[in-house]
């Protein structure tokens, strides 16, 4: 990939692993041990990708994610031994783009980084997004399944607008209220699961043919091409 991928991770023996597997794709790795100097090195170097631990020595590592994303907008994906729905929620809220739970699969790790650099933003945005039979023209704002229009609502286009714009990584169901309506839920979220079924009924989704990802207790992912 030849990416720069900073890892921030306190125990040696998981930061060993890391760092090897993640220098044998051909990538640079910047290593730290606690958050200070993860800090230090993320504005020194400038990574592609972030591997970010939460319970680092000196900080919380929830408390760098805002602190990274001040200075430059880079994918950063959290690996931790935290499992609870609350702390994945609260970390990609935060802005991580992925979160991993300890144990991990290494072969899962890479391809979580390969997602990453493969979805940075890009300076120049095409204006229609295909993917499978799928087609959203983002200028006229049409949808098309198998080149027949499809009609959505304003608010059904602003939730799979968001999803694309943020495909293959996890988009919490308060951001995507937040996105959308601009104000918190007073249903449990309700609402937007009954506007995720109507989208996905409306673009053919089939459990053989995917294209939104439920991620249970989080929110969805659209699928990565």
């Amino acid at each position: 990939m030849n990416a720069r991928v900073l890892i921030i991770e306190d125990d040696h023996i998981i930061m060993k692993f890391l760092s090897k597997a993640v220098e044998s794709d051909k990538n640079t790795v910047y290593k730290a041990s606690n958050g200070a100097y993860g800090m230090n090195h993320f504005i020194n170097f400038s990574p592609d990708v972030v591997l970010l631990d939460l319970g680092l020595p000196d900080m919380d590592g929830m408390a760098l994610i805002p602190s990274m994303l001040k200075h430059k907008v880079t994918p950063i994906i959290v690996i931790s031994a935290r499992n609870k729905d609350e702390d994945i929620v609260q970390a990609l809220d935060k802005g991580a783009i992925d979160y991993i739970k300890k144990p991990f699969s290494i072969d899962e790790v890479m391809a979580r980084i390969r997602v990453a650099i493969r979805n940075k933003p890009s300076t120049e945005q095409s204006e229609v997004f295909v993917y499978k039979d799928l087609e959203i023209d983002f200028e006229k704002s049409v949808v098309k399944v198998n080149n027949e229009a499809v009609h959505l609502t304003s608010t059904e286009y602003k939730i799979l607008y968001y999803l694309v714009q943020n495909q293959g990584k996890i988009v919490t169901l308060q951001n995507i209220q937040h996105n959308v309506w601009g104000f918190p839920t007073v249903d449990n979220y309700g609402a937007l699961r009954v506007f995720i079924n109507a989208i996905r009924k409306k673009i053919n989704e089939t459990a053989d043919h995917k294209y939104i990802l439920t991620e249970v207790g989080v929110g969805y992912r659209f699928l990565d091409k």
